[in-house]
């Protein structure tokens, strides 16, 4: 029973991801008229969906297939517990007349006895193995959509940086703003450098008196081109330390964080299946 499912093929994860990273490298696509600027595109919304539908396609396909090899399993049994009686009844005939010949009816009566239990055994194994089937099939499933997670979360993160990055572009403001909160979270007094992208140093030059007025009127505000910033947020040095407030790295933590709920969330049913068992 053991050879009994043979998975027809494999959710290679790595496939789906080498497909999204192409897409990913890929000139963004006009929004097209009438979509929602804030969310996703559709193709990236699709793929997804795709994604998910895929792996609940593929666990389905798992458990139908074992489904049907478990009622195949029961129907052989069947058969052969039918074929057992006919051959055991033809038996019976001749074991029954040299019984009652030679007054062995105790030891016929235990002798079927022993049969009956034998096939009952064989049965109950059966079963239990088909149920087992089914079990791991569920388990396949669980584990096909875990393993998803992280990909989709990725992928989540991607997109999410993509509409950061589109919204900034038309609404130039935003990043100013995003500047000056930063500024404002830690009021120091002495020097204040202000490091932001190269290809943004004159553009946040020109707001530097909004900016001043986030700092501490003891304070001195430098602001002065970082290539290691490559976005449109910023770093923050002081004598006290820095703050980081580029994007990648907000979105970075933030993908850390829900990559570390998604791994605790699978040991933690990990856990239930193990006290379950």
């Amino acid at each position: 029973m053991s050879n009994l499912i043979k998975s027809s093929h494999v959710v290679s994860l790595d496939d789906l991801r080498r497909l999204e990273l192409i897409r990913k490298y890929q000139p963004p696509a006009k929004p097209q008229e009438g979509a929602d600027p804030n969310g996703p595109d559709p193709q990236t919304a699709a793929l997804r969906e795709q994604i998910l539908r895929d792996a609940e396609a593929e666990a389905e396909e798992r458990i139908r297939q074992a489904a049907e090899q478990a009622e195949q399993a029961r129907r052989s049994a069947e058969e052969q517990i039918e074929q057992w009686w006919q051959e055991r009844r033809a038996q019976d005939l001749e074991i029954t007349e040299t019984a009652r010949r030679d007054g062995y009816e105790q030891g016929y009566a235990e002798g079927r006895a022993e049969a009956e239990e034998a096939v009952r055994q064989e049965w109950t194994g059966r079963i239990a193995e088909a149920k087992a089937l089914l079990e791991e099939a569920y388990r396949i499933k669980e584990q096909i959509i875990q393993e998803a997670e992280p990909f989709l979360v990725e992928l989540s993160v991607a997109i999410a940086g993509k509409i950061i990055d589109r919204e900034l572009e038309r609404s130039p403001e935003w990043t100013i703003e995003l500047i000056r909160k930063s500024l404002a979270r830690r009021r120091e007094q002495g020097l204040v450098t202000l490091c932001v992208a190269p290809d943004q140093l004159s553009f946040v030059m020109a707001a530097r008196d909004e900016l001043e007025m986030a700092v501490d009127s003891q304070a001195e505000l430098q602001i002065v081109p970082d290539p290691t910033v490559t976005d449109r947020g910023c770093v923050i040095r002081t004598s006290f330390g820095s703050i980081d407030a580029r994007i990648d790295t907000q979105l970075e933590e933030i993908k850390r964080a829900l990559l570390q709920a998604a791994a605790e969330a699978g040991e933690r049913g990990h856990a239930d299946e193990g006290v379950s068992a």
